[in-house]
This record gives C-alpha cells, sequence and structure tokens, in this order.
C-alpha cells in the first residue's frame, strides 16, 4: 500500500468529492483497458461529473499543480475565504499578487501559481466579462473548441484543460491523465512505456468507453495511491496484494529483486 500523504478519497472521487453516483450496465470488457476501469468502478465508485463552476473548477486544478491535495486543499480553502466573491474572476484580476501568493502558500510555487490565477481572472474578465459567461463557454461549447482556449491559456496544461471540461463541462469520453494515471497505464503495458500523458490520454480515451472514463480518471488516482505507487507498488507483496495482477505486465517493477523503474526505463 501507498505510504503517500494523501487523503483516504480524492477530492474529485470520494464520497464527499462531488459529481453524480451511478451505475453503468455490466458486460463483458470489450479491451483489458475497459476490464481495469470496470475493477476500478467496483473498488471505489462509480459517478458522472459536471456541474462545478467552470472558473472555480480551473482555480482549484492550477492550485493542485505539482503538488498533494494534503498541500493544496488548505490553499484553496484559504482562496475561497478571501477572494469569493459575486465574481471570482474579477477578484482574482485585480488581487495584489503578494497577499494572493501569501494565501496559496501551503500549495507550493506560490508565486507562478498566484500569476497564473491573476492572468487567468484577466482573461476571463478581458474575453467572457465575467466567470458566469466562462462557465457558459465551458459548458456550451464544443469540447475541442474549450480545450484549445483552455490550452492557449498561460499555466494550463492538458491535465488542467481535461479536469475542466470533465468536472465542470461533464463530458463523457475524457479522462485526465496526471502522474497517477501516466504511471499506472505503462506499468500496466497498455501503453508504451515511453508514452508521454498526451499518448496516454489518447489510448485510453480510444480503449474506454465514454461514460466510463470520468470515473476511470478518478479511480485511477485512487488505485495509484493505495496500490500502485511510484517507489513501492503492492505487487512486491505478491500478485494477492495487488487486485490488478492477472492483467498487469508489471513494466519496470522487478518483484523477486524488490526493485522498481519508471516503465521508459525498463529493459
Amino acid at each position: 500500500m501507498s505510504d503517500d500523504p494523501e487523503p483516504a478519497e480524492n477530492i474529485s472521487g470520494g464520497a464527499e468529492g462531488g459529481g453524480i453516483a451511478t451505475k453503468f450496465e455490466p458486460k463483458d470488457a470489450e479491451t483489458r483497458t475497459e476490464e481495469v476501469i470496470n475493477r476500478l468502478g467496483k473498488l471505489y465508485w462509480q459517478k458522472t461529473y459536471g456541474g462545478q463552476d467552470a472558473f472555480t473548477c480551473l482555480v482549484r486544478t492550477v492550485l493542485s499543480q505539482n503538488t498533494s491535495d494534503v498541500a493544496s486543499q488548505p490553499a484553496y480553502d484559504d482562496l475561497m475565504e478571501r477572494y469569493a466573491g459575486d465574481d471570482f474572476a474579477e477578484s482574482l484580476a485585480r488581487a495584489d499578487h503578494a497577499e494572493l501568493a501569501d494565501t496559496i502558500r501551503s500549495a507550493g510555487l506560490y508565486n507562478q501559481k498566484a500569476d497564473v490565477l491573476i492572468e487567468a481572472g484577466e482573461h476571463v474578465l478581458a474575453e467572457y466579462g465575467s466567470a458566469t459567461d466562462f462557465d457558459r463557454f465551458v459548458t456550451e461549447e464544443e469540447s475541442s473548441e474549450v480545450r484549445s482556449t483552455l490550452l492557449d491559456m498561460n499555466g494550463v496544461g492538458p491535465k488542467t484543460a481535461d479536469c475542466v471540461l470533465l468536472f465542470s463541462g461533464g463530458r463523457a469520453g475524457v479522462f485526465p491523465v496526471d502522474t497517477h494515471v501516466h504511471r499506472i497505464y505503462r506499468r500496466l503495458g497498455i501503453a508504451r512505456t515511453d508514452a508521454n500523458h498526451e499518448e496516454v490520454r489518447e489510448v485510453l480515451e480510444r480503449d474506454v468507453p465514454a461514460e466510463k472514463c470520468g470515473f476511470g480518471h478518478t479511480a485511477s488516482i485512487q488505485f495509484g495511491r493505495e496500490y500502485c505507487a511510484a517507489r513501492k507498488p503492492a505487487c512486491l507483496d505478491g500478485p494477492e496484494a495487488c487486485p490488478m495482477s492477472d492483467l498487469c505486465e508489471q513494466v519496470g517493477v522487478d518483484v523477486e529483486a524488490g526493485e522498481v523503474v519508471d516503465p521508459a526505463d525498463a529493459d
């Protein structure tokens, strides 16, 4: 099991993490990837997502970059207490940089993230007029246009853009790739060992039914924390320790030697 200092349930997938509990009709998996997702659904939760305010979701995801929920959640709570109001985007656009950076200090990279948040607020005001109108753009326009627009914003990468599409737009078929997802599906042998985040995303969105991508993302994060950790995956304790053992190629894991490397560095 992972000893990462993370909450028992990740913020976007667990009981308090938003989304609507649902059940998908059981059927034989058409791909090994889908079978992995089916098992994750049994291990954790099955939910559909959407409905989060788009600008708030964008801010929350920026704060989570390169850090854990344990570090970013207090920063988010403090930021919301100080800046959330009638128009969150305007509050951040007008924020004093030093004050904002100090507010989000626990999230790490606070000066850089303060720059991104202020610019995001300015961009939303200039292009859409308000956070409400930005939310309308995210939820109503074509996914490809929304994603492209988000990626043009400073500090917004593919994972952040996809999280906004999933958790705000409720777009089926979107499978955001964070460090856990990137590691797991290369270790499983589902994606190429040297695949980058975008290439892993393409494999998952191709092989996983659209309605299962959202909970597949959040449950994969939880699986990465509890079983498929970077340095001490559960499989080191034997095949019975991991619920995916019969589906996994253990790329980069030498059980006999007790050694683990990134899949890209495996023989």
